[in-house]
């Protein structure tokens, strides 16, 4: 699959990386081996490693950070390529409006549009990913989610054709997006934000990031890709959704661990890969998870993390 004339067809601007791990692209730290992965620095270069690959029909998936996802440690099939800026934000600033790229990492939009006092997207702070993966999942806490404040985007399909599209054809819902069931990849988009206090952002970052410090793992320090489940949707529209986590908990679930994969001691909707995990453990405790919830109250929960590869 991974020819010399492949590699010379690919840009010279991309690092390439042959039978590259995949433990070393996710925030799990999990995953086998991929046959090529090609980090992209920026859209142009994403646009013409996939000319190359589609043109020569080599199968591919982006990723950006890889937060949410769940590898095989079989390993995948397919060329991998990385859309991810994690030194050097792409965010262009106009009045209230903002043009991101979508391998800019979230948390750096988040904190360069309260530095500049541009409007309040707070609530992303310390959420890890790409924009781009935020807005195909529809990504957000505290009541909000980046869907509200998103114009346009402008996207590149499977085929490596790039599209805009506006906001009402990414049918936004919670958690999710058109983009989940397409795969098309977001290469930038237009931000419409309301203008607010910059002191007052501020200290709702400060206030948000202590949470998060306080309440969620380090996964730099603690492999896991956040929340593994959604919450669960309400059964009226006077309700909220209710956290995921509180059925675990009922269900018994904090005290579960599969071989290296364990649940944290202070969020039962967090799975934390310990030395040695494996990705057939993680994988295997979400679904005693899942069977503990639907013994003790008859629905089952929906996985938020992505599979990838053959579980």
């Amino acid at each position: 699959m991974i020819t010399d004339s492949l590699l010379k067809a690919l840009p010279s601007n991309a690092s390439i990386v042959i039978d590259a791990e995949m433990r070393n692209y996710t925030t799990f730290k999990l995953g086998g081996e991929c046959p090529a992965l090609i980090d992209c620095p920026d859209a142009e270069t994403l646009l013409a490693a996939a000319s190359v690959l589609v043109e020569r029909a080599v199968d591919f998936m982006v990723i950006g950070q890889g937060s949410n996802l769940l590898v095989s440690d079989e390993g995948l099939d397919s060329v991998v390529l990385r859309y991810c800026s994690e030194k050097q934000p792409n965010v262009q600033i106009e009045g209230n409006r903002v043009r991101v790229s979508g391998n800019t990492l979230v948390d750096d939009l988040a904190r360069l549009t309260i530095e500049n006092g541009v409007g309040d997207i707070s609530f992303c702070s310390g959420i890890p990913g790409t924009v781009g993966g935020a807005i195909a999942g529809n990504a957000g806490a505290f009541g909000q989610q980046i869907g509200d404040v998103v114009k346009s985007v402008r996207l590149m399909e499977l085929d490596g054709s790039v599209r805009d599209f506006s906001v009402a054809e990414l049918a936004f819902e919670y958690r999710s997006s058109k983009l989940k069931q397409t795969g098309a990849v977001v290469l930038e988009a237009v931000l419409k934000l309301l203008p607010a206090d910059r002191e007052m952002m501020q200290k709702e970052r400060d206030r948000i990031m202590e949470l998060r410090r306080e309440k969620h793992p380090n996964w730099k320090e603690n492999p896991c890709a956040g929340s593994v489940f959604r919450n669960i949707e309400p059964t009226s529209a006077a309700e909220r959704r209710q956290a995921a986590g509180w059925f675990l908990e009922e269900a018994g679930a904090k005290n579960f661990r599969v071989g290296g994969a364990r649940l944290f001691e202070k969020h039962a909707n967090i799975i934390i890969a310990d030395a040695g995990a494996k990705a057939s453990d993680v994988f295997e405790l979400t679904e005693r998870m899942i069977a503990a919830v639907e013994a003790k109250f008859g629905f089952a929960l929906e996985r938020e993390i992505k599979l990838v590869g053959r579980f």
